[in-house]
């Protein structure tokens, strides 16, 4: 790796404000030729902003960024990627109906010779196909980009990013929404990018992630630098209480709650993705759904809350039949759900804060049909001091929050419409350490007071800290039941697969 010290990257004294908030404040941060240097730090530390300055998204307001022992301004995205910075981030840029070499080469397209300049296709699947083939991605060019699978479409991302022979590579969660196998592929790449003495940036919130494929670590907290160590120097438990200042205490949750009546029991349900689905929960119960990504989690909690069609089986709501049509109807009779993508299905992103909480819930701050500013204002007060939601103000908009408090935003409406029945969609993807504990703490309080929780989750650790029992869905059936006692993950994953175990 020869010159792998050399400095590549080097930013001093970094400040970012925005109205009513500092983002960053004085932070520095620099990188090698070849090394993966990890960024952690919980939601709304100071992350993103970091790496939108120097991706070329937002201005630095001081400070000094050097690239190669040169001092200079990144005026913006396209500039950065013309001095070699390239950044994948986790929501996708890639436009659906172009193929994969359309989408690498957008807006520099190679062109034919001759008085019409049009675009030279068959030139640029060409290029394309070596590009992918030297970084050993095995994709067609010629494929239109809205067949591929999330790991594919990163993978495009990548090629993209590299195709204009970067130096710097920004890695913004890659690995969010990807599966074991997938997220393997993405390591080898990355570490073949590494030897080719690419300096790489890495953001994540799996820690274990951190130490399968990070040189040094960085941390930042409430928009200050804390502190960078040599992956070696550290171990989890360091870094976690180096992101929220304070030891955590990762008990598993008490279980001695009172159980009230069954709250909600399907049986035999049948959906698009699912079939035979037979399960039950009790007031103060936390009940979890494990299961690969596909298996058909998603699509039980949307059948049950009449967001999608279902095809047979009946839902009983404390021994009464019922069948919802539509997301109101369940609403109604007090079942939230917690959608999986909040930013999609679950907020009005460009609605308040105060908007979104109380929009499940506006008959109690009507009086003869017109709303009551203060009691908005009283009842929204109360669930963001109860939630701990960090805002500026009611008013500030929802996009602008980080994500684990878009998440408290969603928790803190059902819980204004008093819900009874909550079914949670990955209710602590891509949320920091501390902001989990907080939502587990959360959940754990909702059963106390004797709400039923359907918590599915891809974290099978998470599930088995937080729930009572688990059911693992396997290829649309359910595949186990377990209590979580003495329940390892091993059990877990095996039913998950289809294998048998001694499951009940």
């Amino acid at each position: 790796m020869g010159n792998s010290h050399s400095m590549i990257l080097d930013l001093k004294g970094i400040t970012k404000k925005f109205p009513g908030v500092v983002a960053l404040e004085n932070v520095d941060f620099n990188l090698k030729k070849g090394e993966v240097h990890v960024l952690i730090g919980e939601n709304g530390a100071g992350k993103s902003t970091l790496i939108k300055i120097i991706s070329g998204a937002y201005r630095k307001d001081e400070g000094k960024i050097t690239i190669d022992g040169k001092e200079m301004e990144i005026h913006n995205p396209r500039h950065a990627m013309e001095i070699g910075i390239a950044t994948v981030y986790q929501e996708f840029n890639l436009i659906p109906y172009l193929s994969v070499a359309e989408n690498i080469f957008l807006g520099r397209q190679p062109l034919k010779r001759g008085p019409l300049r049009t675009i030279d296709k068959p030139g640029m699947n060409r290029e394309a196909d070596k590009l992918l083939k030297s970084l050993e991605i095995e994709i067609d060019p010629k494929l239109v980009v809205y067949k591929l699978g999330v790991a594919q479409k990163q993978m495009v991302e990548i090629a993209k990013a590299f195709s204009v022979k970067s130096k710097i590579c920004i890695f913004d969660e890659p690995t969010a929404a990807l599966t074991p196998n997938e997220i393997q592929e993405l390591f080898k790449l990355i570490q073949r990018l590494k030897s080719g003495g690419v300096g790489i940036i890495y953001i994540s919130h799996r820690l274990e992630e951190v130490f399968k494929i990070g040189t040094r670590i960085t941390v930042l907290r409430n928009g200050r630098y804390v502190g960078t160590k040599s992956i070696d120097e550290v171990n989890t438990d360091d870094l976690v209480e180096m992101m929220i200042g304070r030891k955590v205490e990762e008990t598993r949750l008490d279980r001695g709650r009172k159980l009230g009546p069954e709250a909600l029991r399907v049986e035999n349900l049948c959906g698009e993705r699912f079939k035979d689905v037979s399960l039950s929960l009790r007031e103060g119960e936390i009940v979890g759904l494990a299961g690969l990504v596909g298996s058909g989690r998603t699509e039980v909690l949307r059948a049950i809350f009449g967001a999608d069609h279902i095809n047979g089986g009946t839902i009983l709501l404390k021994g009464e039949r019922v069948k919802f049509h539509e997301p109101r109807q369940a609403l109604k009779r007090k079942i939230a759900l917690l959608p999986e993508d909040r930013k999609i299905d679950g907020l009005v992103m460009c609605r308040s804060v105060e908007e979104n909480i109380i929009l499940s819930s506006l008959n109690s701050v009507c009086t003869a049909g017109i709303l009551k500013k203060m009691k908005i204002f009283k009842k929204v007060k109360e669930f963001v001091d109860k939630l701990a939601i960090k805002t500026p103000g009611q008013k500030q908009l929802v996009m602008y929050l980080s994500g684990g408090n878009q998440q408290k935003v969603i928790i803190a409406r059902w819980l204004c419409a008093e819900c009874e029945v909550l079914m949670f969609d990955e209710p602590t993807r891509g949320i920091d350490v501390g902001t989990k504990q907080e939502v587990h703490n959360l959940m754990r309080d909702l059963a106390k007071q004797g709400a039923a929780l359907l918590v599915v989750s891809s974290e099978i650790p998470e599930l088995m800290r937080i729930c009572d029992r688990i059911y693992v869905m396997h290829e649309g059936n359910i595949s186990a039941e377990f209590p979580t006692e003495n329940l390892t993950s091993d059990m877990i994953l095996n039913a998950a697969f289809g294998r048998t175990v001694n499951g009940v």
